[in-house]
């Protein structure tokens, strides 16, 4: 396959759609890796003037009550050398929001940002001006404990998408979904067939036009940070929107100026994302050794670390801003609070996440 790196400089679609001329279709997974590089690398996504906006950029309530669930988890851990690590921070704004809550908790630890767009390393440096950054895990520390973050990363990283196409009697069967190009219109088609037992058992007989979505990606990076949590100590809080797998659907999405658009149409313009199978990222993590807690909604969450007393705090030190405050608090809660669940990842010998709990 061609790697579209290698082709000269020009409009990505472009670069794209010479890739596909000369290799043949590519799967929706390397599309999608590619329009997202790029994308993070030229685009102003997040915010009221980007393309969409994060829970750390609805209130700091977010990041602050994510610090305090870190720095909770520290000090009943009995306090290790630790690091704090986020991955994907976005415009650094839940790193700053949760360093201020850690440090008046007692926990100021080195910052690790695990981040690849040189455009959104310029807003993280800026929020937080001492923290390391690192273009994978694999060069984060090795002889601290480290206790990540990770909020609407894994919805980002790349995905395959199998599709069914009838009875394999008939030459159905499934397929791995690739992305053909015509001129320079994209637009998924089937492409070879895949043996059925790759898929989970329950859905190999699928009806026709099902679409199961999977992301070694997201094992890869799970499997490696809880190796490292296991070995080093350590947990791991991941946050985004999902469901609980198997299932079958295609999620696949793309978003512009607060609202959907076509997931392959003028890639490089577009965030692309999908939902989260959090009982995969759960089965990585166990299978690295690592316990796995939840998931849970992050309406569960906030309220079990207790954003009601944050607001009403809030609200009461600044009365001309209480009616935004609690606006921002039913934010949080109310649609995202379902649609957005955490799972979170700790060594054997760490005590239970608050909210965890049963």
């Amino acid at each position: 396959m061609t790697d579209v790196t290698d082709i000269p400089d020009a409009p990505l679609p472009d670069r794209l759609a010479r890739a596909i001329t000369l290799a043949g279709p590519m799967p929706v997974s390397q599309f999608m890796a590619a329009a997202n590089a790029h994308y993070y690398a030229t685009h102003e996504a997040i915010g009221a003037g980007g393309d969409f906006v994060t829970a750390p950029e609805i209130s700091q309530m977010f990041g602050e009550l994510i610090g305090l669930w870190c720095a909770d988890l520290w000090d009943r851990a009995g306090r290790p050398e630790a690091a704090w690590v986020e991955l994907g921070p976005g415009r650094g704004t839940l790193a700053a929001d949760a360093r201020r809550a850690m440090a008046k908790a007692g926990f100021a630890p080195p910052v690790h940002f695990v981040e690849t767009s040189p455009r959104l390393r310029e807003l993280q440096a800026a929020a937080v001006p001492d923290a390391t950054f690192h273009d994978s895990v694999d060069s984060l520390p090795t002889t601290q404990a480290l206790i990540v973050v990770a909020n609407e990363f894994f919805d980002a990283l790349p995905i395959r998408q199998l599709i069914r196409r009838g009875a394999r009697e008939q030459g159905g069967g499934w397929h791995e979904r690739l992305v053909a190009c015509q001129d320079t219109l994209f637009l998924p088609i089937a492409g070879k067939p895949v043996p059925p037992e790759v898929l989970p058992e329950p859905l190999r007989d699928a009806p026709a036009g099902s679409v199961l979505e999977i992301s070694p990606a997201s094992v890869t990076v799970m499997t490696a940070l809880a190796g490292r949590i296991v070995a080093q100590g350590g947990a791991m809080l991941a946050i985004d929107y999902g469901y609980e797998g198997p299932a079958l659907g295609d999620t696949l999405q793309a978003v512009r100026g607060h609202g959907f658009a076509n997931p392959f149409d003028t890639p490089g313009t577009v965030d692309l994302s999908a939902h989260v199978d959090f009982t995969t990222l759960a089965a990585a993590a166990q299978g690295a050794g690592a316990v796995a807690w939840g998931p849970i909604t992050q309406r569960d969450l906030l309220g079990g670390l207790g954003i009601d007393t944050r607001a009403t705090a809030l609200a009461r030190a600044t009365p001309d801003k209480s009616e935004a405050i609690l606006a921002d608090r039913a934010r949080l809660m109310s649609d995202m609070g379902t649609l957005f669940r955490a799972l979170a990842v700790t060594r054997a010998d760490w005590p239970v996440p608050a909210a965890f709990g049963a």
